[in-house]
C-alpha cells in the first residue's frame, strides 16, 4: 500500500498503480510508445489524487519516454520536465529528485543542441542551501554557453568563476582552482585587469592551499607584471602575499638556484657600461680633463670626431697606416654605440653599469643588497690555456670585487637609474648576466621618529617591513637589426650586443691631466700662457704622449726647463708671453724683449702639425709621477664659442696584444672676442742707423685700429710694447709713439707707429 499526499493509501490493486508497472515493463523492453501513453494516462490518475510525487515521477518518465521514441513522432515535451522540476522542489521539497530530474532534461536539451535552454534550466536550480549541488550547476551551465553554436566565452568565464566560488565555499578546493583556471584563460589578455588581478589571486591562494607552491608563484607574478588598476592599498597587499608565498618556496630549496623576480621592471636596453676610474674632481686652480663620465649624454657627431681624431694619431704613430685590428676606444656603451666587438678593460679599472629600473606599482619598493651577477672564465692572453668558467655574484671574490648597494628605494611609479661596479682582478673574459638583490616593501604606515614616513624616503632612513625575498633578474639586450644584405633585409635577424662581454687585458698606464690658468675668454689673436699637469696614477710607466686636434693652431706646449716652469704658475707676470725692460730711464727708447724663443712656440718652422709631441722628460713619465708644462693658447681670429677637443693618447713601455695604447679626450669651450686690427708694412731706409752706425736698416710702420664694438667687452686698449720675432732681424727704437702714457685706442680708432 502507497500513500499519497492527501494521507490516503494505495493498495497494491489499484488501476493507477496498474498502469505505472505496465508502463516501467514498457519502457524496459524498450516500447517507448506505448511507454508514453501509460505514464500520461498514470500521471493524469495521480494528479487527481493529489499524489504529486507519483505524478512528478509519470511527468519525468513520459518526457523521457517521448525523447526515446524512434523517428520521434512527437517533439520532446520540455514543459514536463520543468513541471516535475518544480512539483520535487516546491511540493515535495525533495532536490535530489529535482536534481536527477534537472541532469537529465539538461542532458536530452543539448542532445537536442539546445544549450541556451539547458544553461537556463540548470541556473534556475542553484540556490544558496547547498554549495557543492550549486557549483556543479554552475560548471554544467558554463559548459553549456561554451557549446553554443555561436559560444558565449564570456558567459562561460563569468560562471566558471560562480562554480569555483562555490567549490571553495564548499571546501572543493582542487575544483575550484580547476574552474579558476579554465576562466583565466578566456579573460588573460583581453585588458580586463581587475578582473585577472581578481582570477589570479585567487588561484595564486587556492594553489597556496593545495601546497602548489610554483603555481601560486606564477599566479601572484601576474598580478605584479600587469598594468594593474588597484588602488595603492591593494597593491600592497598583493606585493605582501607574493613575498610571503615566495619566501616559502625558497625555503624549500635554499641552495637551489636564483629565481627571476618579477619586480622592478628594467629596461635592458638602457644599460650604459663605462669603462675606467671617475675623474678626480678641480683641485683648487687645477681644472681637470672633462674626458667621459656617464653624466654626458651621447652625440654621434661628437664620437665620430673623436674617432678621426684617434685614427689620425694612430696613422702618425704607425707610419700611415692604420692597424688591421685597430679597434675604437670607447668608455661608454649604451644603444646608440657600436657594440658589435667585445669591449675591452683593464685589468684592476672598475667597471660601472648603469641599470635602469621603473617601478610600475603604486606603493614603494625597497631594494637591498644589490649587485651585478656575472660569469668570468679566467684567460691569460700570452698563453693558450683557459681557465674554468666561473659564474658568482658576491662582493668578497679574489677574481672579480663585486660593489653592493645596501638599499636601494624606488617610489611609486618612479624610473630611477643604479650604477653598480665590478673590480676585474684577473685578465679574462667577463660576461655579465644581471642584477640580484633582495625585494622588500617600505612600510609606509610607521613614522620615523615622529616624521612623516614620506620625508623618512626621501633623507634614505627606510623601515622594511621585514618580509623580502632573495633573486635575480637577467639583463637581456637585443642587437640591432641587421640591413645589409639582401637576405637580411628581407627577414628580421639581430646582430650581437656585446657592451656587457668585456674582455679584461693586461695593465696599462692611466693618464690625468690637468689644466692650471686656463682661459674661458681670449681676445681674437690673444697670446696667452697657460699650465698643463700630467700626472700617471697607475702602477706602469707611460710613454710616447702626443695629443692631436682638429685646431692645432690653437695651442703649442713650451718646454720644461725651469725659467719657462716656475715654482708658482699661478702669479699673474707668468700667464704673459713678453716682458719688458727698461734699459735707460731717461730715454725715449725702450728696448723690447721677450721671455720666450721662438722654440718655446713649437716648432717654429713650416706649418704646425695636428699630432702633437709632448716633450716628456726622458720621454717616460713613471708610476706615480707627474709633469708641468706651459702651454701657449692663441685665441682663434673668429669671434664667438668655440669648442675645441684635445686627444692626448699614449703608450705603455711594455707591448700588449689586446690593447696597444691609450687616450684621454679634453674639450675646452673658449669664448672670443674682437680686439685689435693690425696692419704692418716695410721699406727700406737710408738715413736710419743702428746701434753699431751701419745702414741698411728697415722702416717697419704699424698701424693699429681697435675693432671691438662690443659694449660689454674691452672698450679701450693702452699699446704698451710691441716685440718681435726673428733670427736676424730686431726692433731698434720707435720713431712715432705717444708719450710715456703710451697709446691708447678706444671703439673704432686706430694709430700707427713706426720702428
Amino acid at each position: 500500500e502507497l500513500k499519497n499526499t492527501s494521507g490516503l493509501l494505495y493498495p497494491p490493486e489499484a488501476p493507477e498503480l496498474q498502469i505505472r508497472k505496465m508502463a516501467d515493463l514498457c519502457f524496459l523492453v524498450q516500447h517507448y510508445e506505448l511507454a508514453y501513453s501509460c505514464y500520461h494516462t498514470a500521471k493524469k490518475d495521480f494528479l487527481n489524487d493529489q499524489a504529486m510525487l507519483y505524478a512528478a515521477g509519470a511527468l519525468e518518465m513520459a518526457a523521457v519516454s517521448a525523447f526515446l521514441q524512434p523517428g520521434a513522432p512527437r517533439p520532446y515535451p520540455a514543459h514536463y520536465m520543468e513541471t516535475a522540476i518544480q512539483t520535487y522542489r516546491d511540493i515535495c521539497k525533495n532536490m535530489v529528485l529535482a536534481e536527477r530530474c534537472v541532469l537529465l532534461s539538461a542532458e536530452i536539451l543539448k542532445s537536442q543542441s539546445k544549450y541556451s535552454e539547458a544553461a537556463a534550466l540548470l541556473i534556475r536550480l542553484t540556490s544558496e542551501d547547498s554549495d557543492l549541488r550549486s557549483a556543479l550547476l554552475l560548471e554544467q551551465a558554463a559548459h553549456c554557453f561554451i557549446n553554443m553554436k555561436s559560444p558565449m566565452v564570456r558567459k562561460f568565464a563569468f560562471h566558471m568563476i560562480l562554480a569555483g566560488h562555490r567549490f571553495s565555499k564548499a571546501g572543493q578546493k582542487k575544483h575550484a582552482l580547476r574552474c579558476y583556471c579554465q576562466a583565466m584563460q578566456v579573460y588573460k589578455g583581453k585588458g580586463w585587469s581587475l578582473a585577472e588581478d581578481h582570477i589570479n589571486f585567487t588561484i595564486g591562494r587556492q594553489s597556496f592551499t593545495l601546497r602548489q607552491l610554483d603555481n601560486a608563484v606564477s599566479a601572484f607574478r601576474h598580478i605584479l607584471i600587469n598594468d594593474s588598476k588597484q588602488p595603492p592599498a591593494q597593491q600592497g597587499a598583493f606585493l605582501r602575499e607574493y613575498l610571503y608565498v615566495y619566501k616559502n618556496v625558497t625555503q624549500l630549496s635554499p641552495d637551489g638556484p636564483l629565481p627571476q623576480l618579477p619586480l622592478p621592471y628594467i629596461n635592458s636596453s638602457a644599460t650604459r657600461v663605462f669603462f675606467g676610474h671617475d675623474r678626480r674632481p678641480a683641485e683648487g686652480e687645477k681644472q681637470a680633463a672633462t674626458h667621459v663620465s656617464l653624466d654626458q649624454e651621447y652625440d654621434s657627431e661628437s664620437s665620430q670626431q673623436w674617432k678621426e681624431l684617434e685614427e689620425q694619431v694612430v696613422s702618425v704613430v704607425n707610419k700611415g697606416v692604420i692597424p688591421s685590428n685597430f679597434q675604437p676606444t670607447q668608455f661608454c656603451l649604451n644603444r646608440y654605440s657600436d657594440n658589435s666587438k667585445f669591449p675591452l678593460a683593464v685589468i684592476e679599472e672598475p667597471i660601472t653599469v648603469e641599470v635602469s629600473f621603473r617601478n610600475p606599482l603604486k606603493v614603494p619598493l625597497l631594494l637591498t643588497d644589490l649587485s651585478l651577477l656575472w660569469k668570468f672564465q679566467p684567460k691569460d692572453f700570452n698563453v693558450k690555456h683557459d681557465g674554468e668558467a666561473k659564474e658568482l655574484g658576491t662582493c668578497d671574490d679574489d677574481t672579480i670585487g663585486t660593489e653592493a648597494i645596501a638599499e636601494f628605494l624606488i617610489n611609486s611609479e618612479e624610473t630611477k637609474v643604479a650604477r653598480l661596479k665590478l673590480f676585474p682582478h684577473q685578465t679574462g673574459e667577463l660576461h655579465i648576466l644581471g642584477v640580484v638583490y633582495n625585494l622588500g616593501t617600505v612600510q609606509g604606515s610607521v613614522t620615523l621618529d615622529g616624521i612623516d614616513p614620506s620625508i623618512g624616503l626621501q633623507t634614505g632612513k627606510f623601515v622594511s617591513n621585514g618580509l623580502s625575498v632573495r633573486g635575480r633578474q637577467d639583463l637581456e639586450i637585443q642587437g640591432p637589426r641587421l640591413n645589409n644584405t639582401k637576405g637580411e633585409k628581407t627577414s628580421i635577424k639581430y646582430g650581437p650586443d656585446r657592451r656587457l662581454d668585456p674582455i679584461i687585458t693586461e695593465e696599462m698606464p692611466l693618464l690625468e691631466v690637468f689644466f692650471i690658468n686656463f682661459p674661458t675668454g681670449l681676445l681674437c689673436g690673444e697670446i696667452r700662457k697657460a699650465y698643463v699637469e700630467f700626472v700617471n696614477v697607475s702602477k706602469c710607466p707611460l710613454t710616447a704622449l702626443k695629443v692631436v686636434s682638429k685646431h692645432p693652431e690653437f695651442f703649442t706646449f713650451g718646454g720644461n726647463t725651469a725659467v719657462l716652469t716656475p715654482l708658482s704658475p699661478s702669479a699673474s707676470e707668468n700667464c704673459s708671453a713678453y716682458k719688458t725692460v727698461v734699459t735707460d730711464p731717461t730715454s725715449v727708447r725702450t728696448a723690447l724683449l721677450s721671455s720666450a724663443s721662438s722654440v718655446d712656440f713649437g716648432v717654429g718652422t713650416g706649418g704646425q702639425p695636428e699630432v702633437i709631441h709632448v716633450p716628456l722628460p726622458d720621454a717616460v713619465l713613471l708610476p706615480g709621477a707627474s709633469v708641468q708644462l706651459p702651454m701657449w693658447l692663441r685665441g682663434p681670429d673668429e669671434e664667438g664659442v668655440h669648442e675645441i677637443n684635445f686627444l692626448f693618447y699614449y703608450e705603455s713601455i711594455k707591448r700588449h696584444s689586446k690593447m696597444c695604447h691609450r687616450v684621454l679626450r679634453h674639450t675646452a669651450v673658449i669664448c672670443t672676442s674682437r680686439s685689435l686690427h693690425i696692419r704692418a708694412t716695410v721699406c727700406r731706409s737710408n738715413a736710419l742707423e743702428d746701434e753699431e752706425g751701419r745702414g741698411d736698416n728697415m722702416l717697419l710702420f704699424v698701424d693699429v685700429e681697435n675693432i671691438n664694438t662690443s659694449e660689454t667687452g674691452v672698450k679701450e686698449f693702452h699699446i704698451v710694447q710691441v716685440s718681435s720675432n726673428s733670427k736676424h732681424w730686431k726692433l731698434q727704437k720707435s720713431v712715432k709713439i705717444s708719450e710715456d702714457k703710451g697709446a691708447y685706442l678706444c671703439h673704432q680708432e686706430d694709430g700707427k707707429s713706426g720702428f
